[in-house]
C-alpha cells in the first residue's frame, strides 16, 4: 500500500512539473517582438474631432510563449491617443500572454487640442512595451488642424477668409439677400449629410495660385477620391449672379445644383477654371436655369457629369465633360456623362416638368466617357416648346447610330472611332490633360479660343499650333 501512495506520488509530481513546463515563457532579456510598422501616421485631423482608427499588429515570431510585461501610452492619461489593446479599451494593460508564431492588433486613435493658430500641429507619442525588463516602443504621430466651425448657422452678409479652414456640420444656409464671399486659397470641408444651401449669393473666387476647395472632412489619403462624403452645394432658383472660379469641389453627391423645382423663378451661375470631381450622383444638376461656364473639368460621376433639365439658358466653353465612373459602385455606368432634357418625369403619378430650353451651347468642349452603351451624350426635347442646342467643334464619344449631320446643331464636331480623346490617365489618376496623340490637339476653333487664352491651369493656348479643345492645353515639353 506504502508503495502505491509513492508511485502516485511521483506520477502527480511528474505532471505537475510539466504543467509547469507548459506555463514557460521566454525568460532571456534578447526577446523582442516584432511589429507590422514602426510608427503609427494619421493624416492631417481636425481638432477637437475624433480620428479613424488605425491599427498595429504585434507578432511573437518564437515558437514558445511570450509575456508581455505592460502596454502603455507614454504620455499615460494626459496623451491625445487612446488604445484598445487586444479588444480591451485602455491605455495600459499588464500581463499580456501571446502564443507561439500569434499575433494580436492594438488600434489607435486620436483627438487634437485646438491651438487657435492656423498652422498644422504635429502630435507624437508613443505605445511601449515591457518584455523580460526588455522596453521597445512604436512612435504615434498625428498632425492636426484648427478650424472654423458652422454649425446649423444661417449666414447674413459674411466673408470667409483664408486664415483657417472652415467645418460645416449639418448646413451653412446663405438668406435671401444676403452675400457669401470666399477668399481665395479658402478650404471649406463638410462633415457627412452637409451641404451648402443658398437663397441669395456666393461669390468664391479664387485664383490659380490660391484656388477654393470644396470637400469633405475625411482628410485620410484613403478617402482622397470617395465620393458621397457631403450633400453639395444648392443655388435655389432665385438665387441670381452666383460666381466660382478657380474653385475645386469633391466627393459630394451632387456636386452643384443649380435651380430648384419648389421654388419660382431660375437661379444663375457663372464658373471659370472649376473642378467638379467624383460625385455619387451628378457634378453639375441644373432646372430652368442659366449657366455661364470656362476651362470646367467635370469628371467621374456615378449617373451624369452635368444634366441640363426643365429648360434654361446655358453656355459651355473649352470645357472638358468626362465621367470615367469605375471603381465605387457594383454595376457599369448606363446614363450619358450629358444629359439636356426640357421634361423632368418624377413620378407616374404627377404631371411632368417643362420648361423651354433657350439655349445649350458648346464650343471647343469634351464629352467622353466609359459608359457601357458608348452614348455620352442624351437629349430630349418635349412635344411642344422650345429646344435650341449646339455642339460647335466638339469631340462627342457616341454610338455610330447618333446623328450628328444637322449643321444647325452640329459644327465640326469629332466622334466615331476617331473621339476617344485619349487622356494621360483617367481611371487611377485622373489625369484629364491630354496625350500627345488626342484628336484634341489644335483642333480648337481659334477665334473662340481667343476669348478664353489662358487654360485651366494657367497656362497660354497659343503657345504651340494651335489651341486645344477641352479645358486642359497641352503643351509639349522643348527638347533641350
Amino acid at each position: 500500500m506504502k508503495k502505491l501512495i509513492y508511485i502516485l506520488i511521483i506520477v502527480l509530481s511528474l505532471g505537475y512539473l510539466f504543467s509547469c513546463e507548459d506555463e514557460k515563457y521566454l525568460s532571456s532579456s534578447d526577446v523582442k517582438l516584432h511589429f507590422s510598422v514602426d510608427t503609427v501616421l494619421f493624416d492631417t485631423v481636425f481638432t477637437t474631432i475624433g480620428s479613424t482608427t488605425q491599427h498595429l499588429k504585434i507578432y511573437n515570431p518564437f515558437d514558445q510563449k511570450i509575456l508581455i510585461s505592460s502596454i502603455k501610452l507614454a504620455k499615460g492619461e494626459t496623451s491625445n491617443f487612446r488604445l484598445n489593446i487586444n479588444g480591451v479599451s485602455a491605455n495600459e494593460v499588464q500581463n499580456l500572454e501571446i502564443a507561439p508564431f500569434d499575433s494580436m492588433y492594438i488600434f489607435v486613435e486620436v483627438t487634437v487640442d485646438p491651438s487657435g493658430q492656423d498652422l498644422p500641429l504635429i502630435v507624437k507619442d508613443s505605445i511601449v512595451f515591457v518584455t523580460n525588463s526588455n522596453n521597445q516602443d512604436v512612435d504615434l504621430m498625428a498632425w492636426g488642424q484648427d478650424f472654423n466651425l458652422i454649425k446649423d448657422k444661417k449666414l447674413k452678409n459674411t466673408t470667409w477668409t483664408n486664415d483657417k479652414p472652415y467645418l460645416v456640420y449639418n448646413y451653412a444656409f446663405v438668406d435671401s439677400n444676403a452675400t457669401l464671399t470666399i477668399e481665395p486659397g479658402t478650404k471649406i470641408y463638410f462633415h457627412k449629410d452637409a451641404g451648402l444651401y443658398v437663397k441669395g449669393k456666393v461669390i468664391a473666387n479664387g485664383t490659380v495660385e490660391n484656388p477654393i476647395y470644396f470637400h469633405s472632412d475625411r482628410l485620410e489619403k484613403s478617402y482622397e477620391n470617395v465620393p458621397d462624403q457631403w450633400n453639395g452645394i444648392l443655388l435655389y432658383s432665385g438665387s441670381k449672379n452666383n460666381e466660382f472660379s478657380n474653385t475645386v469641389i469633391k466627393n459630394a453627391n451632387v456636386g452643384l445644383q443649380v435651380g430648384n423645382i419648389e421654388n419660382e423663378g431660375f437661379a444663375t451661375v457663372k464658373l471659370h477654371n472649376v473642378k467638379i470631381q467624383n460625385m455619387a450622383y451628378a457634378g453639375i444638376f441644373a432646372l430652368k436655369s442659366d449657366i455661364v461656364a470656362n476651362n470646367c473639368l467635370v469628371t467621374n460621376c456615378g449617373f451624369y457629369a452635368v444634366a441640363l433639365l426643365v429648360g434654361g439658358n446655358y453656355e459651355f466653353n473649352h470645357s472638358t465633360i468626362a465621367n470615367y465612373w469605375g471603381g465605387y459602385g457594383f454595376k457599369a455606368r448606363s446614363t450619358p456623362s450629358v444629359l439636356i432634357s426640357s421634361i423632368l418625369s418624377i413620378s407616374k403619378d404627377s404631371p411632368d416638368y417643362v420648361g423651354d430650353l433657350a439655349k445649350a451651347d458648346f464650343v471647343n468642349c469634351i464629352i467622353a466617357g466609359n459608359a457601357i452603351d458608348g452614348n455620352e451624350l442624351f437629349l430630349k426635347k418635349g412635344a411642344d416648346g422650345i429646344f435650341n442646342y449646339k455642339f460647335d467643334r466638339c469631340i462627342l464619344q457616341v454610338a455610330d447610330t447618333f446623328k450628328t449631320s444637322n449643321a444647325d446643331h452640329y459644327v465640326n464636331v469629332i466622334r466615331g472611332r476617331g473621339s476617344d480623346p485619349k487622356f494621360v490617365d483617367p481611371y487611377k489618376k485622373y489625369n484629364f490633360e491630354l496625350d500627345t496623340l488626342s484628336p484634341a490637339k489644335d483642333a480648337a476653333k481659334v477665334s473662340h479660343s481667343k476669348l478664353f487664352p489662358i487654360d485651366l491651369k494657367g497656362r497660354d493656348r497659343f503657345l504651340d499650333k494651335g489651341p486645344d479643345i477641352g479645358a486642359l492645353e497641352r503643351q509639349e515639353k522643348k527638347a533641350k
